[in-house]
């Protein structure tokens, strides 16, 4: 009875409840950095942002495996190429370690309302690449969603009061935390446009194991060169895994289930609509876990944005509607990808 249960959920339904999971992520990572600061050890937080993520790394890598590990075997490794191998590693600097270290930064630094409407400027960027690197053909619905939604999130710099800590960029001033965010949106579209040139046919299970092992292998040497070798003696901290283990069975767990269920029965465009409930779900998981409510400024971004994600929705079922022969499929990966940041 439970799994005929199981199996008759619809694909949408689990998208969204990965969304919705995947968009608390950024309040959650705040939320346990302040737990940390309220019990150090020697001075230490020991839910820092680099343990955070270097232990997070590692509960999605053993996820990841018990659901891919019949993918990962030495007859499909061996039709891997030189270029394909480049090109995961590519990706795993951009978005496996880059990409959430500069998130995790933001939010240390501003608002996660802010995060997670900056993190919006990635669509666009995925786009405008797609069209000027791929050639890629898009109507104008699409074309203007990505205006109207890069607009919202100029909008929500600029209106915002000026923090302390501002970086001068020629007319123009930003607030660290919304650069790191900025940065790492951009990470995590240049990581979507070389799985689109270079990535299309290596299987899901290769692309994320191998993403995920390498992201977190080079963080860590990366922390060890930039940091003392005991930057990250807290990793084996009891409080430290209590805390992570319930956000690696929840956040990372829960969320990718839900996410690769939801992948298996749904298309590309199932995948953008539960997408653009991401903001949302972002903004009110900030004010239910948090008590962050949104500024003027956010306010006005963000109503912006989501009507920049209606004209892009608009976009995306005229195009199907007006095309006769059924339109070639999205790769996997980049459906995996186009939810942007998931906690990892």
């Amino acid at each position: 009875m439970s799994t005929n249960l199981f199996y008759r959920i619809p694909g949408r339904a689990y998208l969204l409840v990965a969304i919705g999971i995947f968009a608390a992520a950024n309040s959650v990572i705040r939320k346990l950095t302040e737990l940390g600061a309220q019990n150090l050890i020697d001075g230490r937080n020991p839910i820092a942002f680099c343990n955070v993520l270097f232990v997070g790394n590692l509960c999605a890598l053993i996820a990841l495996i018990l659901i891919y590990r019949k993918q990962w075997n030495v007859q499909s490794l061996k039709q891997l190429s030189v270029t394909d191998w480049l090109g995961l590693t590519g990706v795993a600097i951009l978005s496996g370690a880059l990409a959430p270290a500069l998130i995790f930064i933001a939010l240390e630094q501003t608002m996660v309302n802010n995060v997670v409407l900056i993190g919006r400027i990635e669509p666009p960027l995925i786009l405008a690449l797609s069209i000027v690197l791929l050639g890629e053909r898009v109507n104008g619905w699409v074309v203007a969603g990505a205006i109207v939604s890069f607009v919202g999130v100029v909008l929500t710099i600029v209106l915002q009061t000026p923090p302390s800590d501002m970086i001068n960029m020629g007319r123009f001033q930003i607030g660290k935390g919304e650069l790191f965010a900025a940065g790492g949106a951009v990470s995590l579209a240049l990581s979507t446009i070389i799985s689109k040139i270079k990535l299309r046919q290596i299987p899901l299970g290769i692309f994320s194991i191998y993403r995920m092992a390498m992201a977190t292998l080079i963080f860590f040497i990366v922390v060890m060169i930039l940091f003392e070798p005991g930057h990250l003696s807290d990793v084996f901290s009891p409080f430290l895994w209590q805390w992570m283990l319930l956000y690696g069975m929840v956040i990372v767990v829960g969320g990718q289930l839900c996410w690769f269920t939801g992948l298996k029965t749904t298309g590309a465009a199932d995948v953008s609509l539960a997408s653009s409930f991401s903001p949302i779900a972002g903004i009110l998981s900030a004010y239910l876990i948090l008590g962050e409510a949104p500024t003027t400024a956010q306010y006005i971004g963000g109503a912006v944005i989501i009507g920049g994600i209606v004209l892009n929705q608009i976009g995306v079922f005229r195009k199907l509607d007006q095309t006769i022969h059924p339109p070639q499929l999205s790769s996997d990966k980049e459906m995996d990808m186009e939810v942007g940041f998931k906690g990892i």
